[in-house]
């Protein structure tokens, strides 16, 4: 009976549309995921470390700290020698153009005169003289070389025996050869013949430079694959911190191939691929209910992302702890609003999921999945706010537990254990708390319905409900008794009996609409029924669905309950006026079509449920007596009429649930109308008996009291006499 049938197309299309889905939801986890979690500790030195034992994956050098490399990068760096290229021509061109201007001598001097000038012109040069910016630059220190590039020879010299354009000048006005002429010097502008032959060569400077600080050791030593850096709760020192370090850096530099980079990416999105397809097949195994529910696949998927999401950044910039994150939230909402079994499932693969973001994930995935199931376990249902409160104690307190155990298992010792970690569950089990009402966004974000809402619905002082007790009362005594039935049956299949409780109460409130034309409704006997066709009589009795689902729709009730407005009845015929039709009109081929609901047929087994109570219970106020054999007998004629109708044929309920939901009912019928076994008759001789001894005591009864009656009279006259004489002596 619980079959679900589908099409071949319908089956392709479902896969395809599940298969985008998990593409789409791979790509976005896989874009969050940190592709390097080998780096992401925190630590400072002095401090304890807080993570597990760590060891070395592969060799790597002990990288020095940056101020040790400053320093010996400044030290090295007085060793640097600057390249310059010697320019023989500017010397001769410019000595030249000196004595070319000068061939006649200078006025006041001796031609000779000219060629000591050319000569110490020629002394300046042959000592090399450097631009202004570089003389700066280079100069700064008096003890520093430069190598001079001559041809194909190169030489050191001190920086000192090099002239700027200013210092050659000054040297040719300070040279005693010459000094005393400076006046007349002054008649010629011998800056004109000062130009620098010394050209920096920055590309051989430059190698120099890069083959000095490559002389430099970047490591101070090696540690070995396997060994071990540091244990948990040991304190960081200076050189525990270099060594940590150093593993970043050298992690960071074999990550930093983009074909490592690709094959990482590679790696978890076929992980997340692999655990969400298993989810889906789950799904479509032993869910496929929740796959035609598109709300219920995009809650299920976005909890994922969700707390997915969290963790990878969690992660990548190292807010908080993982621990902090009340993953038990996911279980929790997938029981209320799904099933325990989904809810399991659904856990399990988000945990997997975000075990691939996480260090520690051995650590990360048992204590989670314990929180997983403690919360499943003590929230099977959720009817009240302090069962939430008393799962988040419960859930923090195996956390704790669990942590601990590991701990120990771990260390060996209790006083090793670090203690600042357990403060991460409590605040854990703080948040947690807010489940309860992030409950109402996920209701509101995707169309589902709580228990927490069904109880709110179902409480009688409801303004729809007390509406309806005033306005139709039989409608709503009739609503409660079905209620109260339909979750006795429900309990007792494992259905949602809280779901099919408040159904119950609100399937018929189309009623409200025209309640004198229900039977339950009526007074004195007289029915506006008898005034209408059949035709108009059945539109009427049947517009009380789609005047429900106006009201359901007004007043905001929950989709789910608006399903049992409209299936309470499926596609079933308003019998009573067919039937009548077809008595008037025999000879006349009728069209169902006017007197059929609109449907559709039940589709869950809480709504199976609700259309065998429903019809049970309102044909049971028109029988005439209340055995328990005619009890029975409608309780079986109105459900095999049911199936043999095939209205249960696509909802998930089975044969064993139905001989059930019969049982529950007759019995239930029976204690509410009281009946009683028959007791047996007397046989013809013994009641013969019983009534001649019946005769016998009535006759005696008889002559008992005609003889007190005649003793009466005797007496009474003897006492009226006296009562004469008395009378008479006192005149």
């Amino acid at each position: 009976m619980a079959i679900f049938d589908t099409t071949e197309e319908h089956f392709w299309r479902n896969i395809v549309t599940h298969a985008v889905l998990i593409l789409i939801t791979v790509t976005i986890i896989v874009m969050f995921l940190p592709k390097d979690k080998n780096t992401q500790y925190t630590y400072e030195v002095g401090k304890p470390w807080m993570y597990n034992s760590l060891m070395a994956k592969f060799d790597f050098p002990i990288y020095k700290d940056d101020a040790t490399l400053k320093r010996e990068q400044d030290s090295i760096m007085d060793l640097y020698e600057p390249y310059f290229d010697f320019d023989a021509t500017v010397e001769k061109k410019n000595v030249e153009k000196f004595l070319s201007d000068y061939s006649n001598g200078i006025e006041g001097l001796p031609k000779s005169f000219i060629y000591t000038i050319a000569e110490r012109l020629n002394y300046v040069y042959e000592h090399g003289v450097m631009t202004a910016l570089a003389y700066t630059e280079f100069a700064t220190d008096t003890t520093a070389r430069i190598m001079v590039i001559n041809g194909n020879e190169a030489s050191s010299r001190p920086i000192n025996t090099v002239f700027s354009a200013v210092k050659a000048y000054e040297q040719l006005f300070l040279d005693e050869a010459i000094a005393a002429q400076r006046p007349l010097l002054q008649k010629c502008n011998l800056n004109e013949y000062i130009e620098a032959n010394l050209v920096y060569n920055k590309e051989k400077s430059n190698a120099s430079k890069e083959d000095l600080l490559s002389s430099i050791p970047t490591a101070s030593g090696v540690v070995l694959s396997g060994q071990k850096i540091i244990d948990r709760g040991e304190i960081v020192t200076p050189q525990t911190y270099r060594i940590i370090e150093s593993l970043q850096k050298e992690t960071e530099k074999r990550t930093g191939n983009k074909s490592d980079y690709y094959i990482t990416t590679a790696g978890q999105a076929l992980y997340v691929f692999i655990l969400l397809s298993l989810f889906t097949i789950y799904l479509l195994l032993f869910r496929r209910s929740y796959i035609s529910t598109p709300r219920s696949i995009m809650m299920l998927y976005a909890l994922i992302l969700v707390f997915e999401i969290l963790v990878s950044l969690m992660m990548s910039h190292m807010y908080f702890c993982v621990y902090i994150l009340p993953f038990a939230m996911v279980p929790i909402y997938v029981g209320v609003f799904l099933d325990s079994r989904t809810a399991f499932i659904s856990h399990v693969v988000l945990i997997l999921i975000c075990a691939c973001a996480v260090r520690e994930q051995f650590d990360f995935i048992v204590v989670e999945i314990v929180a997983g199931l403690v919360a499943i376990y003590t929230l099977r249902e959720l009817s009240s706010r302090s069962q939430l409160f008393k799962t988040a104690v419960v859930v923090t307190a195996a956390s704790l537990v669990t942590y601990f155990a590991l701990d120990m298992m771990r260390e060996g010792d209790v006083s090793k254990i670090d203690r600042s970690m357990y403060v991460y569950f409590i605040v854990n089990g703080i948040l947690l708390l807010f489940a309860y009402p992030g409950m109402y966004l996920v209701e509101r974000l995707f169309g589902l319905t709580s228990n927490v809402t069904l109880i709110e619905l179902s409480n009688t002082n409801n303004e729809l409900l007390r509406q309806m007790s005033e306005v139709a009362s039989g409608t709503f005594q009739h609503s409660i008794q079905v209620s109260n039935l339909a979750a006795e049956i429900a309990n007792k299949i494992g259905a949602k009996s809280q779901l099919v409780r408040t159904g119950a109460l609100y399937h018929d409130i189309g009623k409200m609409s025209n309640p004198a034309y229900f039977t339950e409704n009526q007074k004195g006997g007289v029915s506006p029924h008898e005034k209408l066709s059949c035709m108009e009589s059945a539109k009427m009795v049947i517009s009380h669905v789609s005047a429900g689902i106006k009201m359901a729709e007004k007043n905001n009730l929950p989709n789910v309950i608006k399903d049992f407005i409209l299936t309470h009845h499926g596609k079933g015929v308003a019998r009573y006026f067919y039937i009548t039709y077809k008595n008037e009109h025999p000879d006349e081929e009728v069209d169902i079509t006017p007197f059929q609901y609109p449907g559709p047929n039940p589709f869950t087994k809480e709504q199976a449920i609700l259309m065998m109570t429903d019809a049970v219970e309102a044909a049971s106020r028109s029988m005439k007596t209340y055995t328990e054999e005619s009890i029975h007998d409608l309780v079986n004629h109105i459900i095999d009429g049911q199936m043999k109708e095939g209205f249960f044929q696509d909802c998930p309920i089975t044969f064993h649930d139905v001989e059930v939901a019969k049982k529950v009912l007759i019995g239930k019928l029976m204690t509410i109308y009281h009946t009683r076994i028959s007791y047996p008759s007397l046989s013809k001789e013994v009641q013969e008996a019983e009534d001649k001894a019946e005769e016998e005591a009535e006759q005696k009864i008889e002559e008992e009291i005609g003889g007190a009656m005649e003793k009466t009279e005797t007496t009474g006259k003897t006492e009226e006499g006296d009562s004469s004489a008395e009378k008479a002596e006192s005149k």
